[in-house]
């Protein structure tokens, strides 16, 4: 029998539906748990519009000292309407970007999947993204986000767009090594034929590749070319790496093909402490309501508990979300013309009960 592994884990509920689907996630994943023979204690701390009501700053020290200790970071959503007014360094977004500087995680990995059972939701031909199974591996602390200069005064505005070599060879590090787990295919996306910085991208990423993952196919795509391609062929894709602003836009647009943000988790990845969270929004016009999807957090949720090991849980997770889908549970975003949808808290119920019919427990954890 295993010996009961405690874990500690930061939660971060932020803003909007941020409360209702991470809580909602964790109940799930505390439950298996108990099942798998590990304890997940949980703690909960603010960021975003929340912090900055309570404490005036977004990502306030209490939280960043908590964060620091933890063994993963369970994120919300940040933001909303109410603190559109707020200086840029006060936003909700702000801490955000705070908290991921703060924990170094420079790898954001966002799987786009689409569920046999969800084709026929996507804006997109049934056909066309029936398979679809793509990792967009961007890198998350470089680029123009945080390239300085950075200003603006009232007739002109500048962003620096900058990278260095080691930045980018641990990003395509991880992204030959995921690679190397799934179709072993990596498509690296940059502007190389006018931009400098997109040249030692695409020379440092051949490099690494020759160097060190000869046995993962390379092939390179401006970014404008790679929108297209994705759009028109996404099956094809299998891991696509690439810079901070091209991999936001990019994986935005990916997320589109299930037909819901609210299906697609990420991971923010590092040295240390691993960051977790959906990636749709704060949706405060529906907070509240019981009614956001929480298969995005449940998932990130999956992809937290196989960043500590706890692969079997993790996989009876997926499964209890296939499995629930299958079914014809959905959420308001999901559901068809004339199906009553489910809330919130009664598809992380059903996504339970599939997942622990799937475990044979090996422990009991009180």
């Amino acid at each position: 029998m295993r010996t009961s592994t405690t874990y500690q884990i930061i939660c971060l509920p932020g803003d909007g539906i941020g409360p209702a689907v991470t809580r909602a996630a964790l109940d799930v994943m505390q439950e298996l748990g108990r099942a798998c023979g590990f304890r997940l204690d949980v703690d909960e701390h603010r960021i975003g519009g929340a912090a900055l009501d309570a404490t005036g700053s977004p990502f306030p020290a209490e939280t960043q000292t908590a964060c620091t200790n933890a063994d993963a970071v369970f994120l919300g959503a940040v933001g909303g309407p109410e603190w559109d007014d707020t200086p840029g360094d006060r936003r909700p977004e702000a801490g955000l970007l705070a908290l991921r500087k703060h924990l170094g995680v420079y790898a954001n990995l966002r799987p786009v999947v689409v569920p046999e059972a969800l084709a026929d939701a996507s804006p997109l031909r049934p056909e066309q993204v029936a398979g679809t199974g793509v990792l967009i591996v961007r890198e998350l602390t470089g680029g123009i986000y945080f390239g300085t200069p950075a200003e603006r005064a009232a007739s002109e505005a500048r962003n620096t767009m900058r990278y260095t070599r080691h930045e980018i060879e641990r990003i395509a590090d991880i992204a030959f090594a995921q690679a190397r787990q799934r179709g072993s295919r990596v498509t690296s996306v940059d502007k190389a034929n006018v931009l400098e910085v997109s040249q030692l991208w695409r020379d440092v990423v051949t490099a690494v590749h020759a160097d060190e993952y000869p046995d993962v196919a390379l092939d390179h795509l401006y970014v404008d070319n790679a929108a297209m391609q994705l759009v028109q062929r996404p099956t094809d894709f299998d891991v696509i790496l690439t810079s901070n602003l091209f991999g936001d836009i990019l994986s935005d647009l990916a997320a589109t093909f299930p037909g819901s943000l609210g299906l697609l988790p990420s991971a923010s990845l590092g040295s240390d402490v691993g960051l977790f969270e959906p990636v749709h929004g704060s949706a405060p016009d529906i907070a509240g309501q019981n009614v956001a999807n929480p298969i995005a957090a449940l998932l990130s949720g999956a992809m937290l508990l196989d960043a500590l090991g706890e692969s079997d849980a993790a996989a009876s997770l997926r499964h209890g979300v296939d499995a629930a889908l299958d079914a014809g549970h959905r959420t308001a975003d999901l559901a068809r013309n004339g199906e009553p949808p489910v809330s919130t808290t009664e598809m992380a119920a059903h996504v339970a009960s599939y997942a622990t019919d799937k475990l044979t427990p090996s422990a009991s954890v009180p």
